[in-house]
Order: structure tokens, then sequence, then C-alpha cells
């Protein structure tokens, strides 16, 4: 018989916070993960400067569910670019080469949502990566 897990607590965070990743014009701000949803998903904002580029074409397993929370931002689902406005919504699928960024005049961010959880652990290495591997213009 497996042990019994231990229940959950409850999350508030007033704005802006959350665990702070920085990435040059790129910044992450984490406010739920691993051990807050059980492993079930993490759950995350990215923000963009004006004309930032983002993290890059890329794919994971995990799914990417993203909702624009301000400004624009521009979304590649395998090879098509989406422009998406303040309150639209985004799912890309495990597997899906993906990217966003800000090709706007003012700074865009959106929640993001990836399941299942574990994504934020590379979050070290990746501000790393950026840090090596400055983002450029959109």
């Amino acid at each position: 018989m497996s042990k019994p897990t231990p229940p959950r607590q409850g999350i508030f965070l007033a704005p802006g916070q959350g665990r702070f990743y920085s990435m040059g014009s790129m910044q992450a701000v984490f406010k739920a993960d691993l051990a807050e949803t059980a492993q079930q998903y993490s759950i995350s904002e990215w923000w963009l400067d004006p004309h930032s580029k983002g993290p890059g074409a890329h794919s994971h397993p995990e799914d990417d569910i993203f909702f624009v929370i301000e400004g624009v931002m521009s979304f590649l689902m395998d090879e098509q670019w989406l422009d998406a406005p303040q309150g639209s919504f985004i799912l890309v699928p495990g597997g899906v080469v993906h990217d966003f960024e800000n090709r706007s005049d003012r700074r865009a961010g959106a929640l993001n949502i990836t399941t299942p959880g574990g994504f934020e652990q590379h979050m070290p290495d990746i501000v790393q990566w950026f840090k090596d591997h400055p983002l450029g213009e959109a």
C-alpha cells in the first residue's frame, strides 16, 4: 500500500510575487510548480520587453498553454506565426515546435501552464544559457 500524500496548502501571491528568473529582455515568474501542484502542472508568467525575441523555436513533450495577459505577443506553432493580443488563448500540444516573441512597442506577457509539471527544474540552466546567448530584437 502506498503512503498517503499530505494535503497541499493553498497559495496566495500578490502581483509580481513568485520565483523570478531574468533572461535579459525576457523574464519568467513561476507561481506554482512541483510540490505545490502534486507534480501535475506548473504555472508561470512570461514577460517580454518591447521588440524582444523569445526562447527560440523548440519543442518538448509537455503541453504548453498560454493566455496573453498584457500587450500583443506573437506565437509560432509549427511553421505559422500568429499575433495574439491580450485575452488570446494558445494551446501548444507536446511535441509541436513553438516560440513566442514581442514585436510591439510595449511590454507583453502571458500566463503559461505546462502539463505535466517539472519544467521549472530547468530554469537555472535556461537562465545561464541566455546569459551566454543574449536575446536579439524581434
